[in-house]
């Protein structure tokens, strides 16, 4: 199609709407209609006068102004309209000496102002029931409006039935064209993204299929970040009517992304490097520690202990940020349970003793699974290490593992100092730390329970904790003794 014709299209378009809505401005002006009707019925009035009567013109002349004087002015104005077309009708009746009896006046008058009332009473229904609709259709474009995301509905061939505020701001913005489908109209930003040619074979692969998908693409030149969602739109009895379609702009998370990043970098390189140097040194120092006084022995002491916990920190961050990429990685071989809660248990037994704390083991024989043993420690360590940091000398910790009929199960209680019912909820936050351990100064970086968790979902378990403040905490982690076929 040429350009003069789809231009002509378009204006012939615009022209008929603005007659519809002049149209329906002149038919929503009270004063206006109430003229038009009255006018026309005077009209009717002064033709049965001139044409000799009503022979010639009946009152059914009079129905349609009637009826529209009613719709304007309702029942009671309808009826009274009613009662004024009858008399307009017999005065033109009198004037030709065409008058009817009493009950064809009667019988004349009724129709009329049945007319006008029943108009009246369904135009006010109507009005009202279109006043609903309005404040509905109001009430969702404003619904729909104040959401952060681009949203839009389509037919099934892609064009734009409804489009919310901040979708018409983002075309503004991405310089989108006005015409055409959706996925005509984002294929014009192929060039402009970074990864053109994938861009543009998914927009074209939209254009073909209604199945649901989720996309995200990047601008070249200023760096902004999309992520687009669409799905079909069915009706109950499954048939597609068209398709619904979210554009968020998620820059700032990318950043936030790429900030952590390089954090990410920046701990490996910056602080990993010094502390494997101060660890070396620190086991050299170790060979000559017997020649060190006392003093000098605490003081290496200390330094261990402080190197130590910078490395543990440092390990910790690390994994986190893996975690929080998708990153983490295990390695299922065949191990024992019962193995790991016992190298756990003897790996703290220093801390406890040290403490004050009694430290106890539970296990029912040999307890098999498949699983990264490694990590399984890091869990077991993790939760054993909290126990011992939150229970006060003269108390006691508890690590137990058994078979639970199907799932292996790890629980470790203490007598410690507990958390608040109302802290519970956000324990497995990374840097959460409760407030019964801030207000004790109890170190710690409040990643451990994330860590613990993370570790256990990849191994497809479960993990919960019960706590009651002053009285102590249990962690209970379930495990499936055979990992699924698949499995990461």
């Amino acid at each position: 199609m040429s350009v003069v014709p789809d231009l002509y299209l378009v204006e012939r378009q615009a022209l008929g709407g603005r007659l519809r809505s002049i149209i329906a401005g002149l038919a929503r002006n009270r004063t206006l209609v109430a003229i038009a009707g009255s006018s026309a019925m005077l009209i009717i009035f002064a033709a049965m006068v001139a044409t000799d009567g009503p022979a010639r013109i009946g009152t059914i002349w009079f129905v349609p102004w009637v009826a529209l004087l009613a719709a304007q002015l309702g029942p009671i104005g309808g009826a009274l309209s009613g009662i004024a077309a009858t008399a307009l009708y017999f005065a033109a009746a009198e004037l030709v000496a065409d008058a009817d009896d009493p009950l064809a006046v009667g019988l004349r008058l009724l129709p009329l102002v049945g007319v006008g009332v029943v108009a009246g009473l369904s135009s006010r229904r109507i009005s009202s029931d279109a006043l609903e609709l309005q404040s509905t259709a109001a009430l969702q474009h404003g619904l729909l409006d104040s959401t952060i995301d681009g949203i839009c509905l389509t037919d099934v061939t892609g064009n734009i039935v409804l489009a919310n505020a901040p979708l018409e701001r983002f075309a503004v913005e991405l310089g989108l064209p006005q015409h055409g489908t959706v996925a005509e109209r984002l294929l014009k930003l192929a060039d402009r993204t970074t990864e053109p040619a994938r861009f543009a074979t998914r927009m074209r692969d939209l254009g073909r299929d209604l199945a649901p998908s989720e996309d995200e693409f990047e601008l070249a030149e200023s760096g902004r970040v999309f992520r687009g969602y669409t799905a079909p739109v069915a009706r109950k009895d499954g048939t597609v009517v068209g398709r619904i379609w979210t554009l968020r702009e998620v820059t700032a998370d990318r950043r936030l992304e790429r900030l952590r990043d390089a954090f990410v970098d920046a701990v490996s390189h910056e602080l990993r490097t010094p502390l494997t140097s101060m660890s070396g040194f620190l086991e050299l120092l170790a060979d000559e520690e017997h020649a060190l006084a006392p003093a000098g022995r605490r003081y290496l002491e200390v330094i261990r202990r402080s190197n130590s916990r910078l490395i543990e920190a440092v390990e910790d961050l690390l994994l986190v940020a893996q975690i929080e990429a998708e990153r983490l990685e295990l390695r299922h071989e065949p191990t024992d349970l019962a193995a790991l809660a016992s190298a756990a248990v003897e790996a703290a037994l220093p801390a406890a003793a040290e403490n004050g704390i009694e430290l106890r083991l539970e296990v029912d024989g040999h307890l098999p699974l498949e699983a990264d043993a490694e990590r399984l420690r890091q869990v077991l360590d993790n939760l054993v290490s909290n126990a011992l940091k939150f229970t006060p000398d003269g108390g006691s910790v508890t690590l137990s593992a058994h078979n639970g009929d199907g799932p292996l199960r790890v629980e470790v209680t203490d007598t410690g100092i507990g958390i608040p019912k109302d802290e519970l909820g956000q324990l497995f936050s990374r840097f959460y730390r409760a407030s019964t351990a801030t207000r004790r100064a109890i170190p710690g970086t409040g990643v451990g329970l994330v860590i613990a968790r993370a570790i256990v979902e990849a191994h497809g378990g479960k993990i919960s904790l019960e706590s009651t403040e002053g009285a102590g905490t249990r962690v209970s982690v379930s495990l499936p003794a055979a990992q699924a076929a698949g499995g990461t």
